[in-house]
């Protein structure tokens, strides 16, 4: 993957998770997964804050993975 390609994938990557985690995102989502969670037993439930925590720990790994990959090119798969 070129450096602007890989550039663009971590910003609209990081935009996703900052909404989830600060804008309100979470809500949403527990808000649309309520319906899919009573339909499947075997789905577990999904809170703000799990959905949160969640978040945060994608947006570290993914930090640490786009600074890998602008120094080691072949870490852009």
């Amino acid at each position: 993957m070129t450096l602007p390609g890989w550039t663009g994938s971590y910003v609209v990557n990081t935009l996703f998770w900052l909404w989830v985690v600060r804008w309100g995102g979470a809500e949403w989502l527990v808000e649309q997964l309520s319906s899919v969670l009573l339909v499947s037993a075997l789905v577990p439930r999904r809170t703000v804050v799990a959905i949160k925590l969640l978040g945060w720990v994608i947006l570290v790994i993914t930090r640490i993975w786009f600074l890998v990959g602008l120094f080691v090119p072949a870490a852009r798969f």
